[in-house]
């Protein structure tokens, strides 16, 4: 039988060859139809040819498919071919057909009568769901039905209870109509989609896997641990053999094999494409708007030009973070899954949550901290091996290719950045960018370290590297300190051995480490340490063969700097318990440091201490003015949460604040609130440390500006060191001097920090269902959503994650969006309400649309150069022409307009 191309058939009703020619002759061919792809011609792979054949007006087509899940099994199991055919709508597998290089043929020609491995056995069972009808006359099949109706179960976060019951009622409903009796069915339905995970034991104590040569070991050959749990809590399995005991590991690690889930991204039809987005459709200006503008990856392509000259080959980044899957912060457990974010993707997919890989899940009940390195050996083996490069069938290109890929650097925050470096991110040597090159000093009263020394990073001649009491009582020589580079690493530790395991590492008492930290104190004046001996380990990904060359290896997240600074700016000026910075101690640190004796504590006669107030200090109506605007600010929707909720006007400060608030705090709203609450000096300085952090967050970074930037961190910094305690400058605002020089090596920072990472955690931690097996429920949500994702890419006129609108779409009516002037628009946000504004209003919004509308940019360019040429004899600054400028525009356009230049009506109207 084969597909009929005559009018009345149009390419969808099967038929025998003498029936089709009778067809032909009567009828003649479908319009259209030139290239015959429906029986075994193939399409040029350079050109794209689309085929839109006028198809009858029969009743049958009512009942035709609407979803594309012939091509969805197509692509997820690569049954492609050039002179591919379509399957008639009754194909079932049987003895009178066979299934050869895609193609369908009769019983008797040259293929071998062979039964079909696995992964064809899955094709062909799900070929036969697809293919059956839910009902007679349904539009749907049974495949078509079950994942659209799971994908509903995926979208809004249903119970398997309830989703069972939600099929016991259709059943009921509906008992002519072929529906799974439970979720248990259904995901035995289509769980062949899926791309499963390999369960690998581990030994409890973190000490190795039972992988590999040492899969059958029964217990640990470091620790001598056993593998498995106390006999009292083995399980039995009764079958006909009679009893049988299964035994049940201690901890059980959950990998998810990374090349098939590599290979389907190219095996997809709706994928394929954007894997080379990085190469056919990015703009290249010289901007960094994706990593592939960045220094990283264009020393990579310059060092590997083989690995480069494949634009199909990818790039990845490793994430990895724990939480708690219980929900319950006073129990203890940690749970360490590891993403992975292919970085071929263009920037609206890239971060997706659809996107990324888990590529395995590290069980609790304690983080595995130094070890992690152990549980990472199947995943640095499989980027062994496509680093070497796997065969991968292109669907674009109708053709197998060599895939390679490569680990770009890690995200992770700054504990977990200690663990996948080996550099110990605590103590003295805190910093990983400084090395044995940090500055840092103990305080005795503090009982911590302070980072201080940001004058090195200043010219060799500016003021402040002479200027002693203002600072840490020295003055600065040193240059700035240079970086690692990998290699170097490498040759340090290469005859180095580290040992794994919990049970390898001696308890530290509170004794210990407190001696510890005295014996540091009396080597401060210790100068050039081994580095060698400051790494805990040298780092598994050492392994890989291009590792020590990647100039940016591991990333600082910005996300939990921004946050630990401004909590440490908040802290100190709202002088908040627990948070501030500034306080009895670190005064006594400051007596001892011989420096600010305007802020040395004052001894009253009854033995306290008086505290001066500093230039940081704020009074109580000072307090109170930065908490009400905070508390009456309003923002767009979506734009961030409540922070209002978060003001306390009785105790007159901020509780509760997440990471995203403060990162709109320190970016947006703490220097509108601190212009009229605190002095110049020290409003000024914070203000500058708000526009670096916006500077850096950018989307789009000239690497120019970025090295102003620097600069502009260096001096900044210092200026804070004049301003605060050196308590104050915790490690956390030491490394703002690092991450400028990380822009320019590693692209946009939106691509390296951990707020997508700790979203796409909190999905995971809603897969936990199941308290008893938390790693096993979180692994098995994952994979139905994996599939889910996967599948709704060829579901048609249905709402999906990958097409739902966002909260704020726009206007659906175009005619009144194209009267708004600027693009932004959204919803409003509570009651709507008719303002009548007042004269100063008026005047206010009318400046504002003048300064930001588009078609002004011309006129406020040259009113500016206008300013300049009047202010060279008086040499007025910058400052100052911005003022005059905001003062008298409206003014000058409005004259300008009306004495005759020639502009368009809307500048017109506008001004």
């Amino acid at each position: 039988m084969i597909l009929c191309p005559c009018k009345k058939c149009g390419n969808i009703y099967w038929h025998s060859r003498e029936v089709v020619y009778e067809h032909l002759i009567v009828d003649g061919f479908i319009r259209g139809y030139k290239k015959w792809i429906f029986h075994g011609e193939c399409t040029s792979s350079g050109t794209s040819s689309t085929i839109n054949p006028t198809y009858p007006d029969t009743d049958y087509h009512q009942n035709v498919r609407q979803d594309d899940m012939e091509d969805m099994l197509r692509d997820a199991f690569n049954m492609r071919s050039h002179g591919e055919q379509s399957f008639p709508p009754d194909f079932i597998i049987s003895e009178d057909c066979n299934i050869t290089g895609n193609v369908f043929c009769e019983t008797g020609t040259s293929a071998p009568n062979e039964e079909p491995n696995e992964e064809a056995a899955k094709f062909y069972n799900l070929l036969n769901e697809m293919n059956e009808e839910l009902y007679e006359g349904s539009k749907y099949s049974k495949l078509s039905f079950c994942i659209r109706l799971f994908h509903l179960k995926c979208l809004g976060g249903w119970t398997g209870n309830s989703f069972t019951m939600l099929l016991e009622f259709l059943r009921e409903m509906f008992p002519f109509a072929k529906i799974p009796q439970s979720c248990q069915d259904m995901k035995r339905l289509i769980k062949d989609l899926g791309l499963g995970y390999d369960k690998i034991h581990s030994c409890p104590n973190d000490c190795m896997l039972y992988w590999g040569d040492q899969k059958n070991q029964q217990s640990c050959h470091v620790c001598g641990k056993s593998r498995w749990m106390n006999s009292n809590t083995e399980d039995v399995n009764t079958d006909e053999g009679g009893a049988q005991l299964r035994k049940k590991p201690v901890k059980v690690l959950r990998y998810f094999p990374l090349i098939p889930r590599l290979q389907r991204l190219f095996m997809s039809s709706k994928t394929a494409e954007s894997m080379t987005w990085h190469n056919d459709q990015r703009t290249d200006d010289g901007l960094l708007r994706h990593p592939a503008d960045s220094l990283a990856w264009k020393s990579f392509d310059s060092k590997f030009p083989s690995f480069a000259s494949d634009p199909r080959n990818v790039r990845l980044g490793l994430a990895a973070d724990g939480f708690n899957p219980f929900k319950i912060m006073s129990t203890s457990y940690s749970t360490w899954p590891v993403v992975l974010v292919p970085y071929n993707l263009p920037p609206w997919i890239c971060m997706k949550q659809s996107s990324f890989i888990l590529s395995m899940i590290i069980p609790g009940e304690k983080g595995p901290g130094n070890d992690i390195d152990i549980y990472l050996q199947p995943l640095i083996k499989e980027l062994k091996q496509l680093w070497s490069g796997v065969e991968t069938y292109d669907v674009l290109r109708k053709e197998n290719f060599n895939l390679r890929v490569a680990l770009l650097w890690t995200i992770n925050d700054f504990p977990a950045y200690a663990n996948l470096s080996g550099w110990s991110t605590k103590g003295r040597y805190a910093c990983p960018c400084c090395a044995a090159q940090t500055c840092s000093k103990w305080l005795y009263n503090g009982k911590k370290f302070s980072y201080m020394g940001h004058r090195r990073w200043l010219d060799e001649n500016h003021k402040f590297r002479f200027q002693r009491t203002l600072f840490d009582g020295t003055e600065e020589y040193r240059g700035a300190p240079e970086q690692t580079v990998g290699s170097e690493i490498l040759f340090m530790l290469k005859d180095i051995n580290f040992s794994y395991g919990k049970i390898n590492q001696p308890p530290i008492t509170q004794t210990r480490r407190r001696s510890r930290d005295e014996s540091d104190d009396e080597s401060d004046e210790e100068d050039d340490p081994n580095e060698a001996e400051l790494w805990k380990k040298m780092s598994i990904f050492f392994e890989l063969p291009y590792w020590e060359h990647n100039i940016l290896r591991h990333n600082l997240d910005v996300m939990h700097i921004e946050k630990n600074v401004c909590e440490n700016v908040i802290g100190t000026i709202l002088n908040i318990d627990g948070k501030s910075k500034d306080n009895l101690q670190s005064r006594l640190d400051l007596v001892d440091m011989r420096i600010r004796h305007d802020l040395h504590p004052q001894v009253l006669p009854n033995g306290k201490y008086r505290l001066p107030p500093s230039i940081f200090s704020m009074s109580k109506k000072e307090k109170e003015v930065f908490c009400m605007v905070l508390k009456d600010i309003k923002v767009p929707d979506a734009y961030a949460s409540n922070i209002s909720r978060c003001v306390s006007f009785k105790d007159r400060r901020l509780y509760s604040l997440k990471s995203h608030d403060y990162h709109i705090l320190m970016q947006d709203l703490l220097p509108i609130a601190l212009r009229c609450c605190m002095s110049k000096n020290v409003t000024s300085c914070i203000i500058e440390l708000s526009n670096i952090m916006k500077a850096i967050c950018g989307k789009v970074l000239n690497v120019e500006e970025l090295e102003k930037v620097q600069d502009r961190a260096a001096l900044t910094l210092c200026n804070l060191e004049k301003i605060f305690p050196p308590s104050f400058f915790t490690i956390m605002v030491h490394l703002v001097i690092h991450l400028p020089h990380e822009a320019i090596l590693g692209g946009p920072v939106f691509y390296r920090w951990m707020y997508p990472i700790e979203r796409f955690l909190s999905k995971l931690k809603s897969y936990c269902r199941n308290k008893r097996y938390p790693e096993r429920s979180i692994a098995e949500g994952y994979l139905a959503e994996e599939c889910m994702t996967f599948c709704s890419r060829y579901l048609e006129d249905s709402e999906t994650r990958l097409n739902r609108p966002s909260r704020n779409a726009g206007l659906n009516d175009h005619d009144l969006a194209e009267t708004y002037l600027f693009q932004s628009y959204g919803e409003p946000i509570g009651k709507v309400e008719i303002v009548e504004l007042d004269d100063i209003s008026w005047i206010q919004a009318h400046r504002y649309v003048l300064f930001h509308h588009d078609s002004m940019e011309p006129l406020r360019n040259e009113y500016k150069q206008i300013l300049r040429s009047r202010a060279r004899s008086r040499r007025l600054q910058h400052r100052e022409i911005n003022k005059l400028f905001t003062e008298s525009f409206h003014e000058w356009l409005s004259q300008t307009v009306w004495s005759g230049k020639d502009v368009n009506d809307e500048i017109k109207w506008l001004s």
